[in-house]
């Protein structure tokens, strides 16, 4: 009897760990087109940069990229879609040249390929003269000595030994003077003030010409334009005027006491747009620039000698 009941509990068991659902099976070249056709990560969008282009750096104005670029700072704003001037960020591409700017109009050098042309005549090796000689006897040739052209005359004469006659030495062809045409971004400049010079223009140190004077004294436009910026917004040149001339230039009158100008107003060569002061520095005086295409070059090299 217990045997039978063994045999029974036996067979039981062997029943239940047939009746065992099978472990899954896993797919392995499944698996591996699941990785391969993953999502793609999100691409970041570029950001427009080169000519034309400016990125904003820490402690950037609007007002002094524009004045670094040769443009009015409302254009730059209006370029960016910028609401107010001072929501720029570091980090941030701003366009700093109108729309549709070439690199040569941006001021920026670009480097042009050069064409290569062939000098080289090749001709094979047992090509004969195109006009043969039938002998070398009777051939008359240029005078060794002398760069006399060659002529009949010219070789009796170095047969008899004769010397070639001294030709008149030409004398060079002198041409009167024309007066070049000026060009569409000239300017009739003017000194922006009667004051004494009292620092020169240095590109590693002073951006133009300090003048000296009294408080109070005139300060005029330098050349007929538009006065694209009046204000005290510019770091270090305290009360400052800016007059955007055409697209090249721009010319910059800092330290006033006080403003007669408004943005948007067209001023005339020698029309008085300020005073003499001494803000944003610590002594009266006028701090002038002249920029071509944003960079600062030496006044003296435009205004008329005094």
């Amino acid at each position: 009897m217990i045997r039978f009941l063994i045999s029974g509990l036996f067979a039981s068991l062997l029943a239940g760990c047939f009746s065992q659902p099978p472990a899954p099976a896993v797919d392995r070249v499944s698996a591996a087109q699941s990785k391969t056709t993953a999502a793609p990560s999100a691409v970041v969008p570029a950001v427009a940069s080169g000519p034309g282009y400016y990125t904003v750096k820490k402690g950037d104005t609007l007002y002094r990229i524009a004045l670094e670029n040769g443009q009015d700072y409302k254009d730059v704003a209006n370029w960016n879609a910028l609401a107010n001037p001072s929501s720029i960020k570091e980090g941030q591409v701003l366009r700093v040249a109108p729309p549709g700017v070439t690199p040569e109009s941006a001021g920026q050098t670009v480097a042009k390929p050069i064409s290569a042309v062939s000098v080289v005549e090749t001709r094979p090796l047992d090509s004969k003269p195109a006009t043969p000689l039938a002998s070398n006897e009777n051939v008359q040739r240029q005078p060794r000595v002398g760069k006399e052209p060659y002529s009949d005359e010219a070789y009796a004469r170095l047969n008899k030994g004769e010397s070639a006659p001294k030709l008149a030495e030409a004398k060079p062809e002198v041409k009167p003077e024309v007066a070049q045409p000026a060009g569409p971004d000239d300017v009739n400049w003017a000194c922006p003030t009667a004051g004494k010079l009292l620092t020169p223009f240095s590109e590693a140190g002073n951006k133009g010409l300090d003048f000296s004077g009294k408080a109070g004294d005139s300060v005029t436009a330098a050349g007929d334009g538009k006065v694209v910026y009046a204000g005290a917004g510019l770091r270090g040149y305290g009360e400052l005027v800016i007059v955007k001339h055409n697209a090249t230039y721009l010319s910059a009158y800092a330290h006033n006491r006080k403003i007669l100008v408004k943005e948007g107003q067209m001023v005339n060569r020698g029309q008085k747009i300020g005073e003499m002061g001494n803000t944003g520095t610590d002594t009266v005086k006028l701090h002038f620039e002249i920029r071509q295409r944003g960079k600062p070059v030496d006044p003296t090299l435009f205004l008329p000698n005094r």
